[in-house]
This record gives structure tokens, sequence and C-alpha cells, in this order.
């Protein structure tokens, strides 16, 4: 097994700055660990990978397995964590054009999202689209009050009903929600629907490796097995608490070291287009979780060489308050080779013999230099290819370097008190009372 790598040399940071850290990483090491089987703590993510419900990931296969013989589409209704991880590991490990290629080739049911936005048009276009197709649904909610999950769970569900005998409609319906408490247990006890459970000590943004995202993954056809392996993997290799070894809390120190020198901005590049939902759920982990007390590095994306075309130039040269993390994969699972053209009109034919992933490498190292050069620090992490085992790691390693980076920066890492603000405003201007 190949793990992830981080190369830190062109972060523009001495090793010096970084290790003086060193005593107050190991404290932090020890005060989250010690929170680990605490439920109030939200810190139950640090064990998952060992100590996850075993009963429960096979129900989860099992359910998996019955959706794809009966259905065309899985609607995965949820919002931020309930819906991004799960999303962000089916587009990294699926065919790009999934969702749009022929049910005899994809084999498996297309995995849908809604209950993320209020939009009334995307919603009847969705409606427009299943409504000759065999559906189930996974609501994943905590409280199952969730406005905007809460909305749509209420018409998908009366369609469901619409369309189906209830029996069969319920037999669709899957839950993942509190083990005890909440509108929506309360709903699944009383309609039997299949129930699958949020753990009490592992808050949203870092749940893609229980129900809530194992569901929808193992739907798609990922092997949920190799996902854990790595996640676990990763939990071993980043247990040590002394930062000389540990590169997770390498990068987690050097993000607040060059948030130190002003440099508040990151960028988490991608040279690879099925990474684009990885980004998103990278951008609520470490937003949700560092952007509190007018502190906090704010989380951006970009994917290359797409976005050099867009905002390369403003990277290049325009306020030095930018680093990036650029996320290298070493082996492209798929690859072509260019040809050389008896008219070489567009000048192309140099590259005659070489093939579009060495191309590609060749872009993101002239883009590190280019970049580096015009004070843009760059930390690279390298993994071997996108697989579940890899992707595993890379969740486990973002989210134990989100939690040191936040305890770093003086702020709990595990709360969102800002997010209710608008749900406050809303609520009054919609005339709830209650």
């Amino acid at each position: 097994m190949k793990n992830i790598k981080v190369d830190f040399k062109n972060a523009r940071v001495f090793e010096k700055n970084v290790m003086e850290y060193t005593d107050k990483v190991a404290e932090i090491h020890k005060k989250l660990h010690s929170k680990a089987e605490k439920k109030d703590e939200f810190c139950g993510w640090l064990d998952l990978p060992t100590n996850y419900d075993k009963k429960e990931f096979e129900k989860i296969k099992k359910s998996a397995e019955k959706i794809q013989k009966d259905s065309d589409v899985l609607l995965v209704i949820g919002i931020g964590g309930s819906y991004l991880g799960a999303r962000a590991v089916i587009e990294s490990l699926t065919n790009t054009f999934y969702n749009m290629q022929e049910k005899e080739t994809r084999k498996l049911p297309q995995i849908l999202y809604v209950g993320n936005n209020l939009s009334p048009n995307y919603i009847m276009d969705l409606i427009d689209y299943i409504s000759d197709k065999d559906i189930s649904i996974n609501v994943i909610s905590k409280s199952g009050t969730t406005t905007e999950p809460a909305i749509a769970f209420r018409i998908f569900r009366e369609i469901l009903e619409n369309k189906y005998s209830l029996k069969e409609a319920r037999e669709r319906i899957y839950i993942t929600t509190d083990k005890r408490k909440g509108a929506l247990k309360e709903l699944a006890k009383k309609e039997k629907y299949t129930t699958f459970v949020i753990p009490d000590n592992i808050g949203g943004r870092y749940s893609v490796l229980t129900a809530v995202g194992l569901l929808p993954i193992a739907v798609a056809g990922i092997d949920i097995d190799e996902l854990m392996k790595g996640a676990k993997f990763a939990q071993d290799r980043y247990s040590d608490e002394n930062l000389k070894y540990n590169e997770c809390y390498k990068y987690a120190v050097l993000r607040n070291v060059l948030y130190e020198k002003e440099k508040n901005i990151e960028l988490l590049v991608t040279y690879e287009p099925k990474m684009h939902y990885f980004i998103e759920w990278w951008k609520q982990l470490f937003g949700e979780s560092e952007g509190k007390e007018q502190k906090g590095i704010y989380p951006s994306g970009a994917e290359f060489t797409t976005d050099l075309h867009s905002l390369g130039q403003y990277i290049q040269e325009g306020r030095r308050n930018l680093f990036e993390t650029v996320i290298n994969i070493e082996k492209s699972q798929r690859d072509l080779t260019l040809k050389k053209e008896e008219e070489d009109l567009d000048n192309l034919n140099y590259l005659e013999g070489k093939s579009l992933s060495y191309i590609n490498k060749k872009a993101m190292e002239g883009t590190i230099t280019a970049h580096v050069d015009g004070d843009v620090p760059n930390i690279v992490i390298n993994m071997e290819k996108l697989d579940a085992n890899n992707i595993g790691q890379l969740i486990y390693f973002f989210e134990l370097a989100c939690a040191m980076s936040g305890e770093i920066l003086g702020v709990n890492p595990f709360n969102q008190p800002g997010v209710e603000k608008y749900k406050t405003n809303m609520f009054k201007l919609l005339g709830k009372t209650k």
C-alpha cells in the first residue's frame, strides 16, 4: 500500500519555524485523542476507521445491493456535510460522465442530489427527469428539520407514495439520522423506514466515513472496505504526536505559519476534474471549522489548467495573500498519446509521442514554479492514483489536519455558531412562530 506524501519544499517556510510548534502540537494531539470517546466533543471520527459499527457496515452493503437492483436513481437528500463527502468520493472514483451514461453501460443507479438548495427550477427539473424512473431516497439529517432537505423530503416522499404502493414506497426510503431522537427519527420509527445512524460524537463535516457517506458511495459501486482501509492506514500513520515525523501535523502547522505571514487565503488545487467535489467538501471542512472569532484562512479552490485561463493572472500578480495546496495524482487511470500530423498547422508536432498525462504534469510543474516565483507558496500532496484506498487516506489526512490547525488557531474546530444567523432571519421573514 502506497501512502500519500506531502512535499513542503516550495512552502517558503523554514523548517525551524515549523518545529517551534513541536510542544504545542504534542499537547493538542493528546487533547484531541482524549476526547475521541466522549459523545459531546465531536471527536469520534479520530478512531472511526478502527471502531466503526461493523454490523451497520454490513447493513449498508445489503441496502446498497437492494437499491442497485430495484432503482434507476438514488436521490440523496441532504445539505453540507450530509451530502458533500459522498459526492466528493463518488465523483472522484466513478466515470466523469457516470450519470450521463446509458444504464446498460453504467449498470448501477444514477446518484442525484437534492435538498442542497431552495431553487424551484432545480427541483422541478429533477421531478421531470425522474418521472419515468424507479427511484429510492436516502434522507440524511441529524434533526430532520433543516429547511432545505426537509422541504425536499416532503416533496419527493409524496412523489414516491403516489408512484408506488405505500408499502413499496416505505421500502424505498432510507433514513440516516440520530440514533434516538429528532423529527426524522420519529417519522422513520412510525413509518418503519430502514434507518442508519449519525454517531453522536461526529459532526456533519467529519461524517463522510459513517453511514452519512457510505450508503450513497456503496450504491455507486465503490469499495467501501477499501475506503475504510485507506482511512485506517492514515489513522495509524498520523498517530505520532511528534511533529518531526507527522506530515499531517506539519501541514496544519505550515498553514498557521503562513497565516501569520498574512497568507490568509488557501487554494486547494487539482489538475483532475474528477476532484471538483472533493474541493467542495474540503472547503466546508476548513471553512466551517476555522472561520470563527474574526479568524481563519479562507478556503477556496481551483481546477487547473482550466482556471489558469480565468484566475491565473490574479494568482500570479494580484494581492500576495495566497498560498496553494496542490493535490498531485501521480498516475492517471487512462491516457492517450499525441500523434504527428503531416501539416503542423497547430504547431503541436513537437508533442509527438507524449501522453496527455505527461503534458498535464509539465503544466503542473511549470505552474508551481511560476506561482512560487511570484510569492505564492505551494504545498504539494502526492498520491499514487485515484482509488478508494487513496481517497480514504486523503479524507482522514484533511480531517485530522483541520482539527489540529483549528486548535493551533485557537478556535473550536467542531462547532459552527455562525451558521444559525441566516436561518434566524429567514424564519422571521417567513413568519415561523415556533
